[in-house]
Parts: structure tokens; sequence; C-alpha cells
């Protein structure tokens, strides 16, 4: 979903216009789907009910619906009293979902962009987000529980839903690079730092993808997941809990307005030549100038978020 979905969205959805047929396992099948193919489930790896479902947010109920879709399409396979595993036969890179966008994810990107517009109120309803956006009552709870998880809403006591304070502006994004500037490379030069060589491997292959041109074909959401795993992936590695709690909830708050940023695409093959260069130096044990390396590099982001201003503007044209 690029942008011009997203500013389309608002008001089509609210007329019940982009509303399809489709379940909330649909939606679910592809974002695991995703997952496969970028290499953050490994080929063999055993999928159960309760870990997809924390995972993404939702139910056990819709899991098994959408593993059997997955399994009809070869994406995952079946074992008698054993369950479902990634398949070994790798999935084509760059190719576009099989699946269509559910009223779900269209509602959600729109209810983004209707946030930072300031579109709708601080405090609203379930209600309000099943009329506004063309949903069942079902599905508003799917997208309820997607945005709580993410942290910009809140369940209120008694009745409906607050938005939390979010990052909202050029500059406050700015402000959490600049945080993390100061944050990441310092967990790269803890005592004891030990990266997880597997957790690397697979962060490389969404690289190659990326810089291979699979760019184009990714979602939004899928960009910006890739670049949460990677920081989050070398922070674990120093093995101080204080460095990936903060730097999780600054990943958790800053999720809207980075979304907005994912739409300028051309960008993200500078930051996978870098990441794979930071890669390396840890795996080399070259600590010292993995740091500096990734100090650069965030740097370069925040240079960067000059370029897309107009983009990340809260009030709309």
């Amino acid at each position: 979903m690029g942008r011009s979905c997203a500013r389309i969205c608002p008001s089509l959805v609210g007329k019940g216009l982009l509303r399809k047929k489709t379940s909330v396992a649909e939606p679910l099948a592809a974002r695991i789907r995703d997952e496969i193919r970028s290499g953050a489930l490994d080929p063999g790896a055993h999928l159960t009910a309760q870990g997809l479902a924390d995972r993404f947010a939702v139910s056990r109920s819709p899991v098994g619906e959408a593993l059997k879709l997955l399994a009809a399409q070869g994406a995952v396979t079946h074992a008698a009293n054993k369950g479902y595993f990634v398949t070994t036969e790798p999935l084509a890179r760059g190719e576009p979902r099989e699946l269509p966008n559910s009223p779900v994810d269209l509602a959600y990107f729109a209810l983004a962009e209707d946030r930072l517009q300031l579109k709708i109120p601080d405090v609203v309803s379930a209600n309000f987000l099943r009329e506004r956006y063309g949903l069942s009552s079902a599905e508003v709870q799917v997208l309820v529980t997607r945005i709580v998880k993410e942290g910009w809403l809140e369940r209120r006591q008694g009745y409906g839903f607050q938005f939390t304070d979010m990052l909202n502006s050029a500059d406050a994004l700015a402000q959490t690079y600049r945080f993390r500037m100061a944050l990441e490379p310092a967990a790269l030069l803890e005592p004891g730092y030990q990266l997880d060589l597997i957790g690397a491997a697979q962060c490389r292959r969404v690289e190659d993808r990326i810089l291979a041109g699979g760019v184009d074909s990714m979602g939004i959401e899928e960009l910006y997941e890739r670049g949460v795993q990677f920081h989050e992936l070398i922070v674990s590695g120093s093995r101080n809990p204080f460095y990936l709690d903060a730097l999780r909830r600054i990943n958790s708050i800053r999720r809207l307005i980075a979304y907005r940023a994912s739409s300028t695409r051309e960008r993200y093959y500078g930051q996978a030549q870098e990441h794979m260069e930071i890669l390396d130096l840890l795996i080399a044990g070259r600590n010292e100038e993995a740091s500096w390396k990734l100090r650069l590099h965030l740097g370069h982001v925040i240079h960067n978020l000059a370029a897309i201003r107009t983009i990340l503007e809260l009030t709309a044209k």
C-alpha cells in the first residue's frame, strides 16, 4: 500500500467503497507469507497457533485458517500430529502478494493518515471506527488490538479508546534518531557483546533482497519491520536488557510517522548497504568500528529526513 492509497482511503472507506469480502485469515496469511519470504521465519520452522497469535496480535482462531491457506499455496507444510512448518522450498523473491488487502489493512492506514492529519478526535468508540471505516464489529476488534499493541491507542476504562501521545512531525522523528545515536552505538561496546549469528543471517537475506531490487515489491509495514529487526538484533547482542527495552519503546511510538517516511523508497538501497557493512564488522569482532559506522548510519538517516520533510508534514495539503 503506497502513499496514494493512504490519501484516498479515508473518504472511500467511510463510504464502504473499499470493503472486500475477505476474512481476517487472508491478510494474516499474507503477513505470514511476507515474513517467510523475507527470511524472518526460517525454512523448516515450526509454526504454532499461539506463537503466531502473539506475533501478529490476533486471536488464535484466524491463525488456523491462515495456515490452511498457506498450506494450499505451498508456503507451509502440515504434518499429522505435529502441526505446520515453513516450507524448505524458497519462495520467489519480489513476487506480488497473492492475497488481497483486507478491510482491516485498508482501515489501518486510513486511520493512521486521519490521525496524523488530526481529522479524528483523541477519544473514539468502536461504533465510530466501524462506521467511519466500513468495518464489522469483529474487524474493529482486530484493528484496535493491533494498534494497542503498537502503542498509539489505549483502551479506556468503561468506554472507547484514546490515542496516546505520539511522534507526529519530522522534528520529533529526528529527535528519536538523535537519542538512538547515543544509545545504539554504546550497546555495541558493552563487555561480553555477542551477536546472534542466526538472526544476522536472516537480516542479511532481507538486505540482499533489497539490494537486488526487491524494495519495490515490499509493503510499507515490511520495510519498517525489516529496519526494526536489524537494529533490535544488533542491540540485543549487548546482553544488556536496558538498551533493548529503550529501543523497543522508541520503535513502538515512532511507527506511524516512520510509515509515512517509508513512501520514499530509493533511500533504502543505501541503508541496506550500510546494514550489511555493520553486520560484517560485528561478525569480525570489530565492534569499535561497527559502533562508529552505526553512528554514521543513524546520522545519514537524520540528514535524509530533511529531503522528505514535506511528506512528513502533519497537516494535509
